[in-house]
């Protein structure tokens, strides 16, 4: 199997990410892959992969994935069902953390149990 067959998840996850400059070469064994994340959750979610594919610290791949927007984690445009508590839990892990995105978004939400398909939501970073 080549190189590029065992990360083609990685390939794929970064075309419905919309990675923007992607480039991938394969040389001497090694995948090189660069390119622009938009936001650093989207950069996790690729190195997620990476390592899901390769372990923990692989040797046949090298990324390059920078971050188009650091100013926010991410950015979420809320369906329907979405609670600031279960959105959290997807970015943070942690349903508690949803104080945060309330604060980071308190130009939009005046109650944290209020949120409507269709906001777009700003997930700021963790202090």
């Amino acid at each position: 199997m080549s190189v590029k067959a065992k990360y083609q998840g990685v390939l794929d996850l970064g075309q419905e990410l919309n990675i923007q400059n992607g480039n991938v070469e394969e040389a001497d064994g090694v995948l090189k892959v660069s390119g622009t994340a938009g936001t650093q959750y989207e950069k996790n979610l690729m190195w997620d992969k990476i390592k899901e594919l390769g372990g923990e610290l692989p040797q046949d791949i090298e990324a390059n994935i920078e971050v188009a927007d650091e100013t926010v984690f991410h950015r979420h445009t809320v369906a329907s069902g979405d609670t600031l508590g279960k959105i959290a839990k997807q970015y943070y892990g942690k349903a508690g953390e949803y104080h945060a995105i309330f604060k980071a978004n308190g130009d939009i939400l005046e109650n944290p149990d209020v949120i409507h398909p269709g906001q777009e939501l700003i997930i700021p970073h963790l202090s």
